[in-house]
C-alpha cells in the first residue's frame, strides 16, 4: 500500500511538510487515516470557530447547496446581502458603510493596497506604512506589506513605496514625519508574528496621526475579526473607528471567504472597474458566514471565548518552560524560556495535540469558541505533557520556572 506521504510527495508542490492526513472531525477533535485522535488547538489557524462538522455550519451549506452555489459578480443573492448588513452592524459602520466579499485573507488585503492608492494618488501620497513584525499574506502585493526578509525576499521587487515602521510611538511619529504617507495597515495582534500586542496607546496615536495627515487607518484583522479576541473586531477595545478592516478566517468557520469593510468617506472610493471577484461572496460561502457569525452571536459565544481564554492562560501559568502569555479571547501566544516551540509543537502532536510554533519561543493557540471544560482540562494535560517531555530531554543548562 502506498504511504499517504508518498502520494503527497508525487504529487503536491513541495512548499511545506505535512504533518498527518486528516481525515474528519468533529468538535474540536480531528481523526487521521490510522484513526488517531487529535485535540486541535490551532483551529485551522485560527479560522474553525465553531469546531469541526457542527450542524449549523453542516445544515447552511448543505441547504445553500441545494438551491444557488455560486452565480458570479453579475448578479446579487439574498446571502450576500444579509451578511453585507450583519458585518456593517457588528462593525458599527453606520449607514455610510460599505462591504467587499472576497476570497480570503490575502485578497482582502490586496484590495486594501488598491483602497490606500486611490486614496493617495490624486495627491502625490504613495506611502503604505507597515508595522515591524507585519503578516499581511503570500500574494505579491501582500508579500510587499510583510517586512520578512525569508517571505518577501525570493520575489523582489515589491511593490513600491512600503515602508516599515518600528513598533514604537516615536517610530510611528517619524514615519508620519517624513510625509507622502496615504495609508497605514496594521494588526492590532500580530498573530503570526507570535502573538505580539501593539504598545499602548500606538492604535489610538495611528489613528490621530492618520487623520492629521488626511492618510487611511486599515486594520487587518484577518486573524483578531470575528470574535476571536472575545469581541467582533479587536479595534473596538481601543474606542477608535478605522477607515476600512479586512477579515477572513473565522468569518467562515471553515469556509474559503474574506471581506473588506469601509468606513466613512473610504467607502466611496472604489468605481465600478476598479475591483471585483469572481467567487467573492457567492451564495454558498455567504450561506457559511450567515450561519457562523448569527449562531455566535445568538448563543453569546464571545462571553465563552473570554472566559475559556482566561482560564487556558490561567492554567498554563506554572508550566515547564512557560514564561507567560499574550493575546486577548482565544488567540493566544505562550511565551517559553527557552527557543525549543518546534519542539513543544512535535511533542504535542505525538501525543495528540495540535498547536503551533509561530516563532522560536511562542506556542500559538487557536481553539474553537465552542470549547468547554472537558476540552481545556484535555489541553492543559496533554501540553503539561509535550512541556515535560521537552523539559526532558533538554541540557540541564534550559530554565524553568520555580
Amino acid at each position: 500500500m502506498t504511504d499517504w506521504n508518498d502520494d503527497a510527495a508525487r504529487d503536491l508542490m513541495s512548499l511545506g511538510g505535512r504533518l498527518a492526513l486528516l481525515t474528519h472531525g468533529e468538535g474540536s477533535w480531528v481523526w487521521d487515516a490510522d484513526e488517531k485522535r487529535y485535540l486541535d488547538f490551532l483551529g485551522g489557524i485560527a479560522v474553525n470557530c465553531l469546531g469541526h462538522a457542527h450542524p449549523v455550519f453542516v445544515e447552511a451549506v448543505s441547504k445553500q447547496a441545494a438551491t444557488l452555489t455560486h452565480v458570479s459578480n453579475y448578479f446579487a443573492s439574498p446571502g450576500q446581502l444579509e451578511l453585507a448588513s450583519r458585518l456593517k452592524r457588528l462593525a458599527g459602520t453606520g449607514e455610510s458603510g460599505r462591504v467587499f466579499l472576497a476570497n480570503s485573507g490575502t485578497e482582502a488585503n490586496e484590495m486594501a493596497i488598491k483602497l490606500a492608492r486611490l486614496h493617495g494618488n490624486p495627491t502625490g501620497r504613495t506611502k503604505i506604512l507597515v508595522v515591524e513584525g507585519a503578516f499581511h499574506g503570500r500574494t505579491m502585493g501582500t508579500l510587499s506589506l510583510t517586512p520578512k526578509a525569508k517571505y518577501r525576499d525570493p520575489f523582489l521587487p515589491a511593490v513600491p513605496d512600503v515602508i516599515t515602521v518600528p513598533r514604537t510611538l516615536e517610530g510611528l511619529e517619524a514615519a508620519f514625519a517624513a510625509g507622502g504617507v496615504a495609508a497605514m495597515i496594521v494588526e492590532p495582534i500580530q498573530g503570526e508574528a507570535g502573538v505580539v500586542e501593539l504598545p499602548e496607546g500606538f492604535l489610538a496615536r495611528a489613528r490621530e496621526l492618520t487623520a492629521q495627515h488626511d492618510a487611511l487607518l486599515i486594520l487587518d484583522e484577518v486573524q483578531t475579526g470575528s470574535g476571536r479576541t472575545g469581541i467582533w473586531f479587536a479595534f473596538q477595545r481601543f474606542g477608535i473607528t478605522p477607515d476600512a478592516v479586512t477579515l477572513a478566517k473565522s468569518i467562515g468557520a471553515g469556509f474559503p471567504l474574506g471581506a473588506l469593510i469601509t468606513f466613512g468617506a473610504a467607502s466611496d472610493l472604489f468605481y465600478p472597474g476598479t475591483h471585483n471577484s469572481t467567487f467573492g461572496g457567492n451564495p454558498l460561502a455567504s450561506a457559511a458566514a450567515n450561519a457562523t457569525l448569527g449562531y455566535i452571536e445568538e448563543n453569546d459565544l464571545l462571553a465563552n471565548v473570554n472566559a475559556r481564554g482566561g482560564q487556558l492562560r490561567e492554567g498554563v501559568e506554572g508550566l515547564p518552560l512557560v514564561a507567560g502569555t499574550r493575546g486577548e479571547g482565544l488567540l493566544i501566544g505562550i511565551l517559553l524560556t527557552e527557543p525549543v516551540a518546534a519542539e513543544v509543537r512535535a511533542a504535542a502532536h505525538e501525543r495528540g495535540l495540535i498547536i503551533n510554533a509561530p516563532t522560536d519561543d511562542v506556542i500559538r493557540i487557536a481553539p474553537a469558541y465552542t470549547i468547554g471544560d472537558a476540552e481545556v482540562a484535555e489541553f492543559l494535560t496533554l501540553f503539561a505533557a509535550a512541556l515535560d517531555a521537552v523539559a526532558a530531554s533538554a541540557p540541564e543548562t534550559m530554565e524553568t520556572p520555580a
